[in-house]
């Protein structure tokens, strides 16, 4: 049906677009969780920043569970390598995702302060270990990691703890904290909003430095990160929008537009995952034993039937999931307010 088409590279970009979606609007989820214990004085604060993520976060997970899925149709093969090499990482990625969900669910069922504050834990703890191990698993994925010919990990759990995939780990926590606080300047107000105000503009320092650091450690030790945007110069335009809309986001805060400020951040993600993409095409998995054992868009995709099949899928559902997302953000726009319904 779609045999004329580059299938291969498109299933590659359409990735990324999924990993843009899940990381542009979960972010601010999990930033919001990371913020939470330091933002917030009291019972109703706590209550404000759940509810400003409330009617959204599950819609938000849904682009993740797409990614994977996604993967495991169009790159079965890759699915099943990265999968099996992280099942440790992946296990707690799902207890975290499992104890954010049910801390927000049971934070308010009862009135005990040690019920809430367990739930508090809950929700901060699981925000900032997902968003510690997506990027451990991003710095480890740009390093390469021990595969065999048969695609299998032959490597530990101890390995992906690395200097590099943890400082990139740090940097997604600094840079999701960030683009959370802006997104909670919409939904309050007050002594709250100022705290939060405060807040982003040490994530934000935390934010630079990292990526100061993380951008110079891949450029001397990881040559496989930039040797596409050596290969080909017009993709320095890449790096330079991101500074670009890293560099905007004090402008717009200072200036008070928090519309633009959230934009940046939104585009400062979106260009870090095509950095990344970069770094890694054509392959999907960088095999550190030998180059010639790595997993590319070519030799672990689909067929190219099936590859056709799910591209005509994807422009179905790809829509209609965009529509749901702006009517969903669209209907709970506004500052946040406490009902009895409320989380």
């Amino acid at each position: 049906m779609f045999a004329w088409l580059p299938l291969n590279e498109i299933w590659f970009l359409l990735l990324g677009v999924l990993l843009v979606g899940y990381a542009v609007l979960d972010g601010f989820d999990l930033g919001v969780g990371i913020l939470h214990p330091f933002v917030t004085r009291g019972d109703k604060d706590k209550r404000i920043l759940m509810n400003a993520i409330g009617p959204v976060w599950d819609g938000n997970e849904v682009w993740l569970v797409t990614f994977g899925g996604a993967m495991f149709a169009a790159f079965p093969n890759t699915y099943a390598t990265v999968f099996s090499a992280f099942y440790t990482a992946f296990m707690m990625l799902l207890c975290g995702l499992i104890f954010r969900a049910v801390s927000m669910e049971f934070r308010s069922k009862q009135p005990h302060a040690w019920w809430r504050l367990f739930w508090d834990a809950a929700f901060f703890l699981s925000s900032l270990l997902l968003s510690l191990l997506f990027g451990v698993a991003v710095g480890n994925a740009m390093q390469s990691i021990k595969i065999d010919a048969a695609g299998h990990y032959v490597g530990s759990f101890f390995d992906f703890l690395n200097p590099f995939a943890l400082l990139t780990g740090l940097l997604v926590v600094s840079l999701f904290a960030m683009h959370g606080g802006i997104y909670l300047i919409f939904k309050t107000e007050g002594e709250l909003r100022r705290r939060i105000s405060r807040a982003i503009w040490f994530s934000y320092a935390a934010f630079v430095l990292l990526f100061l650091v993380v951008t110079g450690y891949a450029n001397l030790f990881i040559p496989t990160a930039t040797a596409n945007i050596r290969a080909y110069p017009i993709t320095w335009l890449i790096p330079l929008l991101n500074v670009a809309a890293i560099l905007l986001i004090p402008y717009a805060l200072a200036k008070k537009r928090p519309g633009l400020a959230f934009i940046s951040s939104s585009l400062s993600i979106t260009f870090f995952v095509a950095l990344f993409a970069l770094g890694m095409a054509p392959n999907m998995v960088h095999s550190s034993l030998n180059s010639e054992w790595s997993l590319n868009i070519y030799n672990a995709a689909a067929s190219p039937k099936t590859l056709g099949i799910m591209l005509l899928i994807a422009l179905i559902g790809m829509p209609l999931v965009l529509t749901y997302t702006i009517v969903i953000y669209r209907v709970f726009r506004g500052k946040v307010k406490l009902t009895a319904e409320s989380y």
